[in-house]
């Protein structure tokens, strides 16, 4: 679709605008879960950066990507769309449509500096679309430095953050994605440990075994967030520098959940829910935690009502502006009360390198699950290497001990699942069999595939087909160290 496609859907005429534009500072962190803060309570992961944002802001409890990887999220996030509205996109390691408008371009056309650091939408293809640079904007990216571990991106965030600030022309508004690629492996093995971090505070999910190994491997996951971290604090302190922090609306967030066995890329509560810290100065009021479910798809009709910009009209999210300025804390909208969530292939690793289709319904009290091919591996075939999750030392220790942890990781999956969020948060006890729970289930289901149908999910259209001929333009071989050469990557 042409820039004046775009217009036509309603992407760029003004409305009433405040008197001052506000800058948007979006700061995403690679494979970072939920809870993972100190914000959050947090003990074994500090984050001062995502905490001040916290405390001089709003600190989001139901917070979730309607796609758990890293491609679909970041489509979700710049379309204003859940992830089977935005074809092609669906997939990790797909292509780009240029069906839908993105807020960043969005913006630019009202007269936004716009810019990217670091990694934007990827991976995938979004050059042979007709984009001119990624999607998430035209990037930054020549100041690097020496980070304390060889796992770490070399980028310097926030150098390049500034230098977009030093070449933003006099008077214009800023819209910048600052996005790490931390905390996704690899890591270098014993980091945490050896950076003085101590196993003995590690909180570990019921859903992996708790021993060193386990342990060890989370610290290393907690100190790259702590380095993600680091280059918040210096984006704030960059912008209050300049005196433009109080007019800067801030957020941060993730694309899905941490990079181990049953969370990335998984249909689990611990997949796809993520943290979520927004401030903006004194225009809301600071210190409140709130409750009602944001999905990233609102995050771009909302960066266009706090411009003053009519959003696309391609974008089926809504803003949550209202939550932001109502000066409450608990639930300012009841209806923001459901999340739809799903999945088709994300990577390959199974004959003809299908997919494994998911969809799901999570409201506060349960999550339903529906695995439309149970008889396949949920993540990837075992002589591939089950590739639909990183390679790790905890992914090793499960494979290694044939037992729970294996099945809940690896294993076969029913055709139906069924959680109650309160009683198990991490998903264990699948009460889909149950007979109490018999109504329940099938209202859930019943609503789920009500509103896929009303958002137009090929699968509920009878045209699933679709998903499968959608190009992966990946290496076959598919480690992350790869993506990264094959996409230029200084990490």
């Amino acid at each position: 679709m042409t820039r004046r496609g775009f217009l036509a859907a309603g992407a760029a005429p003004l409305i009433a605008q405040p008197k001052k534009r506000p800058n948007i500072l979006f700061v995403i962190a690679d494979d970072w879960g939920y809870g993972h803060a100190g914000a959050y309570g947090s003990k074994w992961v500090q984050t001062p950066g995502f905490d001040r944002v916290a405390r001089q802001g709003v600190l989001f409890n139901n917070t979730f990507t309607s796609n758990p990887k890293c491609s679909p999220c970041r489509a979700t996030i710049l379309t204003g769309r859940n992830s089977w509205q935005t074809k092609e996109a669906v997939n990790h390691f797909g292509i780009f449509p240029h069906d839908f408008a993105v807020y960043p371009q969005v913006l630019e056309d009202a007269g936004y500096f716009v810019g990217l650091t670091g990694k934007g939408w990827g991976p995938g293809d979004f050059k042979s679309t007709g984009w001119a640079h990624n999607p998430a904007g035209r990037e930054w990216r020549k100041r690097t430095l020496n980070p304390p571990t060889t796992g770490i991106n070399r980028l310097d965030y926030a150098g390049n953050f500034e230098d977009f600030l030093t070449e933003r022309p006099g008077g214009k508004p800023f819209c910048f994605w600052l996005g790490g690629t931390e905390p996704h492996r690899a890591y270098e093995p014993g980091s945490g440990l050896r950076a003085g971090k101590r196993l003995e505070d590690v909180v570990v999910p019921k859903y992996l075994p708790d021993n060193r190994t386990v342990r060890s491997d989370m610290l290393d996951y907690a100190l790259e967030v702590e380095w993600f971290d680091k280059h918040v604090v210096r984006a704030l302190d960059l912008v209050e520098k300049r005196g433009e922090l109080d007019n800067t609306l801030v957020v941060v967030t993730s694309d899905h959940g941490m990079p181990f066995p049953r969370v990335k890329g998984q249909i689990y509560d611990a997949g796809f829910r993520i943290p979520l810290a927004v401030m903006w100065g004194t225009n809301i009021k600071a210190g409140r935690v709130m409750d009602d479910f944001i999905n990233t798809r609102d995050f771009a009709p909302t960066f266009c009502e706090a411009a003053g910009v009519e959003a696309a009209g391609t974008m089926t999210g809504a803003s949550f502006l209202k939550v932001l300025t109502s000066g409450q804390s608990g639930i300012v909208d009841a209806s923001r009360n459901t999340m739809l969530v799903g999945k088709e292939r994300h990577d390959i690793g199974r004959p003809y390198d299908a997919g494994y289709p998911v969809r799901a319904i999570r409201t506060p009290d349960y999550l339903y699950v529906r695995n439309y091919t149970p008889d396949a591996w949920p993540a990837g075939n075992p002589e591939t290497g089950y590739r639909n999750c990183d390679d790790g030392p905890t992914k090793e220790n499960v494979l290694a001990t044939f037992n729970d942890f294996y099945r809940m990781a690896f294993g076969k999956r029913p055709a139906e699942e069924l959680y109650s969020i309160k009683d198990d948060p991490d998903n264990i006890v699948n009460l889909a069999t149950d007979a109490k729970y018999a109504d329940m289930k099938r209202k859930l289901r019943e609503r789920m595939e009500e509103t896929l149908r009303s958002e137009g999910d090929p699968r509920m259209l009878g045209r699933a087909d679709f998903f499968d001929t959608i190009e992966y333009t990946g290496p076959k071989k598919h480690s992350y160290a790869e993506w990264l050469k094959y996409n230029g990557s200084q990490r």
